[in-house]
Parts: C-alpha cells; structure tokens; sequence
C-alpha cells in the first residue's frame, strides 16, 4: 500500500506559497480554508467516496453552486465516470444519460487538458448545449487532475455564489485543490487496486478449496460461476464445459435473473467457441452488437468477459462474466485479474480431475486385490472343503448322510462358479453409466438426512429416468437441493414429503414432471426472506415452467409445500 509521497506534498505547499506571493490580502485570508481543503481531500482510502470529498472541498473553497469530476476512460477519448455534487437525485433523473466527453465543452477540456475559466459558458464555441432537465449555467470553472503525471479527469465547477464570476483567486486555489487531489487519488487507486487483487486471490482459493473438496462436481463447478459474478461485479457467471458432439455446454450458472439455462450448447461454428477452445479469451463491449457473439443469449447482455480454462497446454472449457446492457466495460486490471482467475481455476480442475483419478485407481486396486484373496483363499479352502465332504461321502454307509452330502458339494460347486463370476467382474474396469433422476433424487435426499436428523419421505410417480430429459433433471435436481436446503435453514420441520411426479399435466397442456416438498415446519413468515424462493421460481422460468408454494403437511395445516414444475 502506497501512501502520500511527502515529495508531492511539499510540492503542492510550495506551489501555494509560490502563487500566493504578491497576491491580494483576501487570497492571503483563505489560505487557512485551502490549506483545510488540502487535509479534508487527503483523508479516506476508498477511491470513489475520494471523489465525492474532492468535489464538495472544492466547491466549498470556490464557493461554487455546482461541481463535478470527470473521469477519463482507459484510452483517453472519453469519461468512464462523471460525479457530481450539488445537482439533486431527481435532477439527476431527469438529465438522464450522464456526459460521455465525446463532445462539448467537457470533451474539449478532456482532449486539451489546461486551466479554464468562462464568464459564460454557453457563449464558448466549443459549448454544445444543455440536455433536458439540466439546471441552468453560466459562469464555469475547469481544472485537469493528474495522478503521477497522467491525466485522471477534469475538476468542473459553476455558478459562482451571488451571481458574480470566478476569480483569479479562485482557479490558483483550485489548481492547488486538484493537486491534493491528483495525490488523494493516486493513493486511493493503489489501495483499490490492492483490495480487487485481494479479492480475486481469495475468490481462487475458495474455488481450489471446492474443487479440491471431493464433493460434488456440479456443485464446485457453481462455486466456480459464483465466484467469478461477484468478484467481476458482472450479472451473471457462467462456465461452460466441451460438449460431446463439439461446441460448449452450459453447465454452472450464477445469475440475479434468469440468464443461461443448464444444458444450453453453443455450437462450433461459433467464432468466439473456436477461439475460447482454441485457448484464446475475447473481450466486447457490447455483446448485443458484437457480430462474433452469435448465440441466442448474447442479446441479454452488455461488456462481456468470455475466458478459457485451459492449464497445462489443455483447454478444459470456459468462463463468461456478462454485465447487463448499459453497465461500464472492464478495465484491463479487471481483465488481468479475470484471467489469472481462470487459469487459477483451470489449474484447480487438471489437480481435482488428477484427484478423482487417483481415488478412481485406489478402487481398482482395491477390487483387484480383492480378487486376488478371492482367488486364493475363499476358492481354495471351498474347493478343500467340497473334497473333504466328498471323501466323507464315500466313507459313509448311511444313504441319507451320503444324499445331504452330495448336495453340500454341489452347493460348494455352485458358489465356487458365483465367487469366479464375482471376481470376474471385479477385474472389468467398471462402467462409469450416468446416475438416473431417480438416483439423483434418491442421493439429494440421503444426503439432507445428515443436517435433518430424519431421512424425509419420498414417492416417484411415472418412470422418472425414461421420461424427463437431461436439462429438466439437472434443474430439477438443483431445484429439490435448494428446497431441501431451505427446510433445513429455516423450517425446523420434523417431517418432510418429497414426490416426484413425471406424469403431470402443465397448464398449457404439456407433458411435464412435477416436483412437491412438503414439511410440517414453521412456515414462511410474512416479510421474510424469499432469495431461495425466486431462485426456484427463475429456474422453472427458463424453462418454461414455473414454482409457487402454499401450506404444508402440519396437522394444523401449517408448514410449507414448495412445488417446481417444468416441461419434460
């Protein structure tokens, strides 16, 4: 963390001394509130409160009615943020759209970083008029802020309290005030920057920590898509993995509103899938524009970062964090950082993929050595014995011991031939087969017994497996771990009914599947919290379904029932 540099601070002293020499006794007088200004600026760490304290300072010491701070873009050619003080929320609201520094007097001073000062500003002729709702302007103020010798933006202020113009006195004080503030924010940025970097470190280790769990993939994959949201400010997270017959599938999604839906595919003729598998990363802008964004979703969206997971000269999918139409593109920090994320969590799954491997190798060796004992021990002494029982056979004069001795061997002979077919079966490398919906359904509810204390009760109507497609299941199944989960946290049921019901009519007469999680728990109290609740509502959504709930299986009738339904 970089703090103020005393150099730039004596700097800034001597600037003031200097202009101050040979100037008025009133310029002499207001050294006290400059010199106020200059420790009021300099206090505070978080960038954007920073600009709003710079803002309020200097229109305070010009004694302005109106100031603002414009804040240049990456590339210099226009404003990435415009901050205002003194202008209300509803006039705000009413301009609308906030200057972008393309034109006007603003883009002017932004292209041509100097001094500026007008008695009237709407007679400059680089003045290009007021939007609607702007309040009404006259005299103008303007000063270029430079953080360690670039420039940040431009300082603006206007209207000159009483009616009068901006003094000489006034722009000196100012050019010191923007020089306080050049070093404010330098500061402010370096502890932003630390802090983004610290975030996106700790978001790596929560996602090497989920991968590295050995709980379920589909589970660290949403780590994966939620992490990425939140520490991208983006509106969704998606990640996506290579599909079977080319392209990529959606497989993890996190998103306030319904986004991508699970088992969407972009197909290979994409460009941006051939450069992603190609282990390329693509920046937009603008992702409804963009003619390479080709898929049904990219309409939804605006700046869009789309990363590949590839680690180890292996491109093992993709990472997409969209921002909604209108929001702010990513910095090149913000895009860094994105990429080391990914690389991060590419790298997580090779070691999670490595791990899984290895588990998978100590099973074989495992059966195997099984097999061996098998073979060793149990057939031989079986195979003993059955020749001891046989050498008993003959010896014995008694017909019926002789009978029930012949059958002993046979049985002996019969599960020889089983334990050889067991150990047969054992040295085949087994077949890794996807799990039914109704063995996803059966595992979820094992599963919740643990935290429960009681394994809910559970009913499959319609053959589950044959029936509902592959996208419907996986929602499906988030869908019963997310009412699972919020019987647990907030219910205190004693008593929970799960039914799966593939035969169900939706109301625009499709064939669907019916989920149904009843409890006998406290109930939804009004006002409380209903995240989960939308989240199964949005999921349904997507896929042209929908979720409601109403009372439970309580003898009093309360509790809750959650019920999910989509199409097959």
């Amino acid at each position: 963390m970089a703090e103020q540099d005393p150099k730039d601070s004596l700097e800034a002293a001597t600037q003031a001394t200097r202009g101050l020499q040979g100037l008025s006794a009133e310029l002499a007088a207001r050294v006290p509130q400059l010199l106020e200004a200059m420790r009021s600026v300099g206090t505070g760490l978080e960038l954007h409160s920073t600009l709003d304290r710079i803002c309020e300072t200097a229109a305070e010491l010009a004694h302005a009615a109106y100031a603002a701070i414009g804040v240049a873009d990456e590339g210099g050619k226009g404003l990435s943020d415009f901050l205002t003080h003194g202008v209300s929320t509803e006039v705000e609201a009413a301009i609308g759209h906030r200057p972008d520094g393309h034109r006007g007097l603003l883009g002017a001073l932004l292209h041509d970083p100097a001094p500026v000062k007008l008695a009237d500003l709407t007679a400059d002729p680089r003045f290009a008029g007021f939007p609607p709702g702007h309040p009404p302007m006259r005299t103008f103020l303007g000063v270029p802020i430079r953080v360690q010798g670039e420039i940040f933006g431009n300082l603006y202020l206007a209207e000159k309290d009483g009616g009068g113009e901006f003094t000489d006195y006034d722009l000196h004080m100012v050019r010191v005030l923007a020089t306080e503030a050049g070093i404010a924010i330098g500061n402010a940025r370096l502890y932003e920057a630390a802090r983004q970097r610290e975030r996106w470190i700790d978001g790596s280790v929560a996602v090497t920590t989920a991968l590295l769990s050995g709980g379920d993939a589909d589970d660290a994959l949403a780590v994966v898509a939620e992490q990425a949201r939140h520490l991208a400010a983006s509106a969704a997270g998606i990640v996506l993995l290579p599909a079977e017959g080319g392209g990529l599938e959606v497989v993890a999604v996190s998103a306030d509103e319904p986004s991508a839906p699970l088992g969407v595919i972009i197909g290979p003729e994409s460009p941006v899938v051939a450069k992603l598998l190609a282990g390329e990363a693509v920046f937009t802008d603008d992702a409804a524009t963009d003619f390479r964004m080709i898929t049904r979703l990219a309409h939804r969206f605006g700046p869009s970062m789309l990363l590949p997971l590839h680690s180890g000269g292996r491109v093992l999918g993709a990472l997409a964090t969209p921002r909604a139409q209108g929001d702010r593109p990513f910095t090149e920090t913000e895009r860094t950082l994105a990429t080391q994320f990914a690389a991060q969590a590419a790298l997580a799954l090779m070691m999670a993929e490595a791990q899984r491997d290895r588990e998978r190798l100590a099973v074989y060796e495992d059966r195997d050595r099984i097999a061996r004992d098998l073979h060793d021990l149990v057939i031989q002494r079986l195979f003993a014995t059955g020749m001891m029982l046989e050498s008993a056979q003959r010896r014995s004069a008694v017909p019926e011991v002789q009978t029930g001795v012949g059958r002993a061997v046979d049985e002996l002979d019969v599960t020889i031939q089983e334990i050889r077919t067991a150990i047969f079966a054992l040295q085949q490398e087994p077949a890794e087969a996807p799990a039914g919906l109704r063995t996803r359904v059966l595992r979820e509810i094992n599963m919740a017994a643990v935290p429960l204390g009681f394994k809910p009760a559970h009913r499959f109507l319609g053959p589950v497996d044959s029936l509902v497609g592959e996208l419907t299941g996986k929602n499906l199944i988030a869908a019963l771990r997310e009412a699972l989960s919020n019987a647990f946290r907030h219910a205190g049921a004693s008593r929970i009914d799960v039914v799966v019901d593939a035969t169900a009519t939706l109301p625009d007469g499709r064939d669907g599947v019916r989920l149904s999680v009843a409890d006998d728990g406290v109930g939804i109290p009004e006002g409380g919290r209903r995240s989960g609740l939308r989240n199964l509502a949005r999921r349904a959504e997507s896929l042209g379904g929908a979720s409601w709930f109403g009372p439970g299986i309580a003898d009093d009738g309360g509790g809750t029932t959650v019920v999910w339904e989509a199409p097959l």
